[in-house]
């Protein structure tokens, strides 16, 4: 039988279930393991498992389920780790809706193994109840849910035609996360987002973030990735790995914590616009012993527990509001509106350049130095 696994996230990494699960299922057959999602990738690197889990490509849950798919394998199963069963059986129910509309035919099972080792994990038969299911329910000891149950429980609204979305599994004081943009903050266990015209414009349950959703601009609500919370929650120790860098010195400009971070990895230097997206970007790059010049205005959201930066960084905190105007003339000046430059030598002189910027558009400013 020829298996294919997507795993999702850094808990199930962290948690030691991925390798477990891998291991496990290589007894009923031939495995093949990737990546389904972004922050799970730090996490494969920390733990040393990128010859078993492929992270070569940044995908969705549902793309990674459809590459499966077409290479025609007998089997896939889905390994996450949700904050709680709700979040995650819903999370294992969009991603398996969106996958289902990206294929021809629905003929290859999907079985989610959601939070295996809590007394509330559980596994999900989405499409074929096999034998399998319920030899991992035993060996697991996990409920089997069905999909009629994960539906009537999580998902069936009063008002289906209201355009709003339920988020499930919250705590009050957690940042509320819309496609890597954070745009509030819980204060209650039960949180719904409202959107009109492609823009969220209320909220129950939070507060919302103005400046946030300005950055956030038009979303598809019913698409979106929505996290609230640490997006990782394990102490962990970052693993250093080295990576080929040009002969050139070469500066990257990133405004947006939601692009894929891991392709600056060749980057002398990055420079991160925001303190949400610069604490995201500077955690995953000190990876690959990338500097990052980060340019914040101190409203910093926790989204990870620890966020590790290299050495020689430097950090500008201007006064409130004032990063995203930095931000544009940065782009405008020094990259020329691209998103690479090899105009200059080192990064004191990338540093230079943006204290004239600085101190032409007269706001405050200090400068940190990662040592």
């Amino acid at each position: 039988m020829r298996i294919g696994i997507v795993v999702h996230g850094p808990n199930i990494i962290d948690s030691g279930y991925a390798l477990k699960l891998i291991e496990l299922l290589k007894g009923y057959g031939d495995v093949s393991v990737r990546l389904g999602g972004t922050m799970g990738r730090t996490a494969v690197i920390d733990a040393s498992l990128e010859k078993v889990i492929d992270i070569s490509k940044k995908l969705v849950p549902s793309d990674s389920l459809k590459i499966f798919h077409d290479d025609d394998v007998d089997v896939i199963f889905l390994l996450n780790y949700g904050k709680s069963n709700v979040t995650g059986q819903v999370f294992g129910y969009k991603v398996y809706n969106h996958y289902v509309e990206k294929i021809a035919d629905n003929n290859v099972p999907i079985i989610q193994i959601e939070r295996p080792g809590e007394d509330d994990g559980s596994i999900i038969p989405w499409n074929n109840n096999m034998d399998i299911v319920k030899e991992l329910s035993q060996e697991l000891n996990l409920a089997i849910a069905t999909p009629e149950e994960v539906y009537d429980n999580h998902i069936k609204q009063d008002n289906p035609g209201f355009n709003q979305r339920i988020v499930h599994g919250v705590s009050p004081g957690e940042n509320i996360m819309v496609n890597s943009v954070v745009i509030g903050k819980t204060d209650s266990d039960k949180l719904t987002l409202i959107a009109k015209d492609n823009h969220i414009v209320d909220i129950i349950g939070g507060e919302l973030k103005e400046h946030g959703l300005e950055k956030l601009g038009e979303v598809d609500l019913d698409s979106a990735i929505i996290k609230t919370g640490l997006l990782r929650k394990a102490k962990v120790t970052p693993r250093v790995i080295s990576s080929d860098k040009p002969n050139e010195f070469k500066i990257t400009f990133l405004d947006h914590a939601g692009e894929d971070v891991y392709k600056f990895r060749d980057s002398s230097v990055v420079v991160t616009v925001g303190d949400d997206t610069t604490l995201i970007s500077s955690d995953i790059l000190y990876r690959f012993d990338v500097p990052i010049i980060g340019i914040t205005d101190g409203d910093l959201d926790k989204v990870v527990e620890d966020g590790f930066k290299v050495k020689n960084s430097i950090i500008f905190e201007v006064e409130s509001g004032f990063d995203d105007i930095v931000g544009k003339d940065i782009k405008r000046i020094i990259f020329n509106d691209e998103q690479e430059s090899y105009d200059y030598q080192n990064i004191d002189e990338v540093k230079d350049r943006i204290l004239e910027i600085i101190n032409n558009i007269n706001c405050k400013y200090k400068i940190s130095y990662i040592e």
